[in-house]
């Protein structure tokens, strides 16, 4: 009984030794990792498996591949119009068109002159690797100058040699609270586009070319009040073309950095087909997938 009871106390004592950590083991190796191009291939980290039974866990980069061509529907550009304005005010041409006028009456409200551009789809095109790309589309340009003076645009309504002027309110007694005037293009643009990352949908790229715009709409709408009653307010819009240029041929260009973009157009003349010389410009930030 003596001799059963000894050993029960030997196994007792012996087999707690057996159980502890062996801490002189080798730790874990990290994992394997192998990159094939935009591929990552991680082997995962653990006990020795056979070949047939290792784990591996592949990670692939987020690229788009484009396809040729690509098309983009429904660009929208938020912006700023203006125009540079070397008009010669002492000419005969420029005083038949705005008696009395010099450089101030048009000068534009800081910020207030707006772009607004719908392009109904943009195609890109791939030329070579999709890194040099034809870039083509269609749209409408609208252009609003909010002028600082109150100026306004007078049309033709009698017959005969008559063509639009514009003249000046009297301040003395009226007060023009708006003043703009409006012209919209039906536009095509044509460019040369270089995409730096071709394989990512939100890259870098250049974009460079020419435009030509259709005015099918012009108009100048005024907001004024008589001083006599200070509550009435009047509003008028007076459709014509007021001899604007039909067609605009603008320099285009574009950047895309990263999900911004910019765009930019300078007309190659003026807007005016006679007495005024001022060349329209826009630029701003245009809503695109690419």
């Amino acid at each position: 009984m003596k001799s059963i009871f000894t050993l029960c106390m030997l196994l007792c004592t012996i087999l707690p030794a057996f159980a502890q950590t062996d801490t002189t083991a080798t730790p874990a190796p990290p994992d394997d990792t192998i990159r094939i191009g935009g591929m990552v291939i991680i082997r995962k980290a653990g006990k020795e498996r056979n070949e047939s039974e290792k784990e591996y866990r592949i990670r692939t980069r987020k690229t788009s591949k484009p396809s040729n061509p690509s098309t983009n529907w429904w660009i929208f550009d938020l912006g700023f119009s203006n125009f540079s304005d070397k008009t010669n005010y002492s000419s005969v041409d420029a005083q038949a068109y705005a008696p009395g006028s010099d450089k101030s009456w048009f000068e534009l409200r800081e910020g207030k002159s707006r772009n607004v551009n719908i392009w109904f789809f943009m195609q890109r095109l791939n030329i070579a690797k999709h890194v040099l790309n034809l870039k083509y589309g269609l749209g409408v340009e609208l252009n609003n100058y909010m002028y600082e003076d109150p100026i306004a645009y007078i049309k033709n309504t009698a017959p005969g040699p008559n063509p639009p002027r514009v003249t000046m309110f009297s301040s003395s007694t009226v007060e023009v609270k708006k003043n703009k005037l409006a012209a919209d293009y039906l536009t095509v643009p044509m460019m040369l586009n270089i995409n730096f990352t071709p394989n990512r949908k939100n890259g870098f790229g250049l974009s460079a070319g020419v435009s030509a715009g259709y005015l099918y709409s012009a108009r100048n709408k005024t907001v004024s009040r008589d001083h006599s009653d200070e509550k009435e307010k009047t509003k008028s819009k007076v459709k014509d073309d007021f001899e604007l240029e039909t067609w605009k041929i603008s320099y285009i260009a574009e950047l895309s950095l990263g999900p911004v973009r910019f765009y930019g157009s300078y007309a190659t003349k003026s807007m005016y087909e006679r007495g005024l010389d001022m060349t329209p410009y826009n630029f701003g930030f245009r809503f695109s997938n690419w």
